[in-house]
């Protein structure tokens, strides 16, 4: 019986005890079905393989009834209500080969029983409440899926994770686990996907030769981890997916990014320390859908080479234009490896790296300095652009009209000079721009997708800037007079402003070098006091005569 992926409401209905041939039960997906599971259904439901209630509003405990459904091999239970201990009797279905009891409100261990289950293949118990460390038991078990991400895990990562010879999924990210990363984690033979993100790992990022890696993901953001961008990564030649944002790398991105991991489709190393330029071998990376860099120690200019994604998907969109994240669905396992967190408009979005129609670039918050390449501007199928806070100086590239589908623009905070290019009227699905505290002058652009953005301070603490939204006019209709009459007013403030400063400070500094001389050098002091007394006496003299 297959009821998945409708909007059935109420409770499941004890009745369906009296069909005692169910092999497989689905009722996932209706978010609405509430109260418990019938006990009638443990007593009846002998021949039971496939259980699957995920994604509704189901309550309670896990029976311990449960051990009657002997050859039960996949139990779903996931994103549910579901509250106590996980249950030891789970441990005694000899024939379990999933297991998923993920996004409910699940406390206590790991139970030892687990190592039973010498079929166990799947398990995922990520997003409860789990605490404690995780047993080593696991290790002897024929796992290739193990999810524990979202829990309250402690300890350090065990290396029996290692023996596991047919493991493909390992995620215990979200976690309070501690440590160094183990070196032989590298070296696991089957494993394609590893995310230990947003836990407490620190020390360097080491491992032995690797000789050979399935890993096409890796997320290792959220951490303490120090040291220079890992050399072990270099080996890794299947990688799509990079994630080291929010650690405490420092030191340059190596040139070998290029050659080394040419798979790369999502490169993210935002809030570190890495320093130096952007290296031009990242335009090597003809598959990269993301690229950020923000918030580090980055020099020099934007390369001019990244024109050379012009070859990538940036420029050619396969798919229908959605401005809303795409979520991967599956039966099972839903979207487990294939999500990457994006602060976007000012939010965190989290979007499906498989079907990601997410493109983007981010360099802000560094120190780059130079104009932006018109080259860049290109990329006709970029998502977003974000290049704030940084140094860049010079004209807005006037072919910026040419991001057709750019929504989200951000050039904010950096010393851009000049007007802001008449083309930027056609961006039509710009719904966040940010062009303030530049030096931008002239007459803001209107028409089209920018009617709706009327938000003054999206063009603030521009002082040659004139009119809609901001409150200032654009006189006799010219805006490059306008333009040019504000900025030499707002030069002739400033140089006022400055003389005022300068008069107030030097007299300051005078009387205090005065003062000092006098205070501190006695023979000044005497000689300066002489020559007002000869001065006084010839006064005196002049006006007796």
């Amino acid at each position: 019986m297959d009821l998945s992926r409708n909007i059935l409401s109420g409770e499941l209905p004890p009745s369906f005890s009296r069909m005692n041939k169910m092999q497989t039960f689905q009722v996932g997906n209706n978010h609405h079905l509430s109260g418990s599971i019938p006990l009638e259904w443990f007593s009846n439901w002998t021949l039971l393989r496939t259980f699957d209630v995920a994604n509704n509003d189901l309550v309670g405990s896990i029976p311990p009834e449960i051990t009657r459904w002997e050859v039960i091999d996949t139990l779903v239970l996931r994103g549910n209500c579901l509250i106590g201990k996980v249950r030891a009797e789970l441990g005694y279905l000899p024939s379990l080969y999933a297991l998923d009891l993920s996004s409910n409100n699940l406390t206590g261990t790991i139970p030892l029983e687990f190592g039973n289950l010498s079929y166990l293949q799947i398990l995922d118990l990520s997003n409860n409440l789990l605490e404690g460390e995780i047993p080593g038991i696991l290790s002897l078990l024929p796992l290739t899926d193990i999810l524990l991400s979202g829990n309250k895990f402690t300890g350090i990562a065990d290396n029996n994770f290692c023996e596991l010879p047919n493991l493909k999924l390992l995620d215990l990210s979200k976690n309070l686990i501690s440590g160094a990363v183990p070196g032989c984690f590298w070296n696991i033979p089957s494993v394609t996907y590893m995310d230990l993100s947003s836990n407490a790992f620190a020390e360097e990022v080491t491992a032995s030769t690797v000789d050979f890696s399935q890993l096409d993901s890796v997320d290792l953001s959220n951490n303490n981890l120090t040291g220079c961008f890992p050399s072990v990564l270099k080996n890794l030649e299947l990688l799509e997916f990079l994630d080291l944002g929010g650690n405490m790398f420092s030191g340059k991105i190596p040139s070998w990014i290029g050659a080394s991991l040419s798979m790369l489709r999502i490169l993210r190393l935002r809030s570190n320390m890495f320093h130096g330029s952007i290296p031009c071998e990242v335009s090597q990376l003809s598959d990269l859908q993301l690229l950020d860099l923000a918030d580090n120690n980055l020099t020099g200019h934007i390369p001019v080479s990244f024109a050379n994604f012009n070859y990538t998907i940036m420029t050619k969109p396969e798919l229908e234009h959605n401005s809303g994240p795409m979520v991967m669905v599956d039966s099972f396992l839903p979207h487990y490896s294939d999500q990457v967190d994006i602060i976007w408009k000012g939010r965190d979005y989290n979007y499906s790296r498989k079907i990601m129609l997410m493109t983007g670039i981010d360099l802000s918050s560094n120190y780059l300095s130079g104009e932006i390449p018109a080259e860049l501007l290109n990329l006709g199928a970029i998502r977003f652009l974000n290049l704030s806070r940084n140094n860049l100086s010079g004209a807005i590239p006037s072919n910026i009209g040419n991001l057709k589908d750019v929504e989200s623009l951000d050039l904010s905070w950096n010393k851009l000079s000049g007007p802001i290019p008449p083309s930027i009227s056609h961006l039509m699905f710009l719904s966040s721009l940010n062009l303030s505290n530049n030096l931008l002058q002239g007459e803001i652009p209107s028409g089209n997708q920018l009617q709706t953005l009327d938000d003054p301070s999206i063009y603030s603490n521009n002082l040659g800037l004139c009119g809609v939204p901001l409150s200032i006019p654009c006189k006799n209709g010219s805006s490059s007079t306008t333009a040019l009459d504000g900025a030499k007013e707002g030069h002739h403030q400033l140089e006022t402003l400055w003389l005022y400063y300068s008069v107030i400070a030097g007299t300051v500094f005078g009387f205090w070098i005065w003062f000092g001389t006098l205070f501190f050098w006695s023979i000044w002091r005497f000689t300066f006091f002489s020559c007002i007394d000869a001065m006084q006496q010839k006064f005196m003299l002049k006006m007796k005569r």
